[in-house]
């Protein structure tokens, strides 16, 4: 471009690839309009981005925002999942709404700061809990939007076959603005009629379906192929999504790519939760223990989806987080023990690109796209996660979301 159009927003001297030439990107409703090398131009905003790297934002594919910051009204004693799950359901019997409101949107704009823009929120609904936290996630979803997309998953923490109302429940919150249903067979004490009452939920309202899956250590423990079946039979293919799958760190590669071919056919994704799963797992070790993370690069260079997500903050699950998705990554390539730039590079989309295909979307700057841009401060993608780069600044749809400000080093004089 060489001639001077109005644009609402340009942001210049830019990168958008890996020690990428200086680019700009010019915004006009809400859209980007173009993209271009030193444009000459109106713009009423005109931001220079000082070399950072632009990006469409963090995209979180599993998150507990309804029992975040609940650490003084819980007891963690022996540091277990069970703990985890007895403690939170004492614990939420008691939420209100505007209380999960007030401690969800704590989280959320922490996430915001930290470059999120779209996120899959578990919200529990079951006798204890009733709607209370559900009617709070909404507000949530619809006072954020302007900054975050959040999509809300209908979840049973604690079993169905065991506590039929919850089916219910279930139902009525996907015909009252949930956006899919989860499940949790490892709580239930008949786990594959649980994996098919879920099935049935989101058969019945045409709704993707996200499962809490195998979060142990033992390899012969294992729902999975049930979910797999239950996926091909049903024709859900690129509609399932599962959480944890802890035990596949217990496996040898080999049996792990055989698993991997088995999700890749059926179209499985996977989200890894580095934190709670390092937490909660190997209690029982007291030397060597195991870091019961399942290893997503392995199963991604088979072709499955896989992200990197941060599942809980400041609970019984995971009693610390800040909601920052390049903290996340980092975290699991130190686990992971990856350093190869190539590796950094498939972290990075674990947590960008690779996590928005979860959530069935694709998501690129380029001329005609949504103006969602974050800017990181970082060369690109390989060094932000080595570095956990520091978020900048950022815009949803053209409009500016956060900015985090100009760190300075104040010298004596």
């Amino acid at each position: 471009m060489t001639s001077g159009p109005l644009f609402d927003l340009v942001i210049r001297n830019v990168r958008i690839e890996e020690n990428g030439l200086l680019v700009d990107i010019a915004v006009r409703d809400g859209r980007i309009a173009d993209i271009g090398f030193g444009m000459r131009c109106e713009a009423i905003e005109s931001v220079d981005g000082e070399g950072a790297f632009a990006f469409c934002g963090f995209v979180d594919t599993h998150i507990h925002l309804d029992k975040t910051c609940i650490l003084d009204r819980c007891t963690i004693c022996e540091g277990t999942l069970a703990e985890a799950v007895r403690e939170t359901a004492k614990a939420k019997a008691s939420f209100e709404e505007d209380d999960v409101y007030a401690r969800a949107a704590r989280v959320v704009e922490k996430a915001i700061s930290h470059g999120t823009t779209r996120m899959r929120a578990f919200v529990e609904i079951d006798p204890r809990a009733g709607f209370r936290s559900f009617e709070a996630i909404k507000r949530i979803r619809e006072d954020y939007a302007f900054a975050v997309d959040i999509e809300i998953c209908a979840f049973a923490q604690e079993g169905l076959t065991n506590e039929p109302e919850t089916l219910d429940m279930l139902d009525a919150a996907l015909s009252n603005g949930a956006d899919l249903v989860g499940g949790c067979p490892y709580t239930d004490p008949d786990p594959i009629r649980h994996i098919e009452m879920i099935f049935a939920l989101a058969l019945k309202h045409d709704m993707p379906v996200d499962f809490h899956l195998d979060f142990s250590l033992d390899p012969d423990r294992t729902d999975l192929p049930a979910v797999i079946d239950a996926t091909l039979r049903h024709r859900w293919r690129g509609r399932v999504a599962i959480g944890h799958v802890t035990n596949l760190s217990a496996m040898s590669q080999a049996e792990i790519v055989s698993i991997a071919d088995r999700l890749a056919e059926a179209d499985i994704a996977l989200s890894v939760l580095p934190s709670t799963d390092l937490f909660l797992n190997g209690r029982s070790h007291d030397r060597l223990v195991p870091r019961g993370v399942a290893p997503a690069h392995l199963l991604a260079g088979r072709g499955v989806v896989t992200s990197i997500a941060t599942n809980n903050v400041l609970n019984p699950f995971t009693p610390y987080g800040d909601a920052s998705l390049i903290r996340m990554a980092n975290l699991y390539a130190n686990v992971a023990q990856l350093s190869r730039d190539e590796d950094m590079a498939l972290v990075f989309s674990m947590v960008t690109d690779a996590a928005a295909r979860q959530l069935g979307s694709v998501r690129r700057l380029e001329i005609g796209a949504e103006a969602t841009i974050v800017l990181l401060d970082s060369p690109g993608p390989r060094v932000a996660v080595r570095e956990i780069a520091r978020v900048v600044t950022g815009w949803k749809n053209g409009h500016r979301s956060f900015d985090n400000g100009e760190p300075r080093i104040h010298r004596p004089k």
